[in-house]
């Protein structure tokens, strides 16, 4: 599920907007009409869209952007003339008079984005420190020394554990290697 945040400066129309979208199958995350509402809603969240128009109560888009968390994206929602001066890295623009079907288009497009990024995200392999690749070689070591394993019996031997306790493998190559010290 995306997290959407419709931010329009009249609240009667953002509510429209969020009827129109839920009536779509999304979940829209909240309503604001000031972009520092915006801001501290998107702040508690990992990722989303922010809809809004051309300019809040209390900011423009541009300035509304910027103070979005990096893995946010903006629909902008303005007249042609509008959007002619817009731009930025992150912001999708739609034309106004709006048209339910290329909002609805425009939001789905969007959402599927993120979702393929958290999924890319989620599959990539995880980065170990330094000090944790130590830790890892170390244990192994021990077992291999031990328990006469090769280093790939040795690791495998580890995964297992890992899995079968429901750590990671930092920590049971730590388990390992606190048993050593006993």
């Amino acid at each position: 599920m995306t997290n959407l945040i419709v931010a329009l400066p009249k609240p009667e129309d953002a509510k429209g907007i969020k009827n129109v979208l839920v009536r779509n199958g999304f979940h829209v995350t909240g309503v604001c009409t000031t972009g520092a509402q915006v801001v501290s809603q998107a702040d508690g969240l990992n990722d989303g869209i922010v809809i809004c128009g051309y300019k809040l109560a209390d900011m423009v888009y541009s300035q509304l952007r910027e103070c979005l968390p990096e893995r946010f994206e903006m629909l902008l929602m303005a007249s042609d003339r509008l959007l002619k001066e817009c731009s930025g890295e992150g912001i999708v623009c739609l034309s106004m008079p709006l048209k339910v079907h290329d909002l609805v288009s425009t939001v789905g497009m969007m959402a599927e984005g993120i979702v393929r990024r958290r999924r890319k995200a989620r599959l990539a392999p995880k980065v170990r420190s330094a000090e944790e690749e130590a830790l890892l070689k170390e244990a192994k070591g021990i077992l291999m020394a031990r328990n006469h394993l090769t280093e790939g019996e040795a690791h495998k031997y580890l995964q297992k554990c890992s899995m079968d306790s429901g750590t990671n493998l930092v920590e049971t190559a730590s388990m390992v290697l606190a048993m050593q010290k006993v």
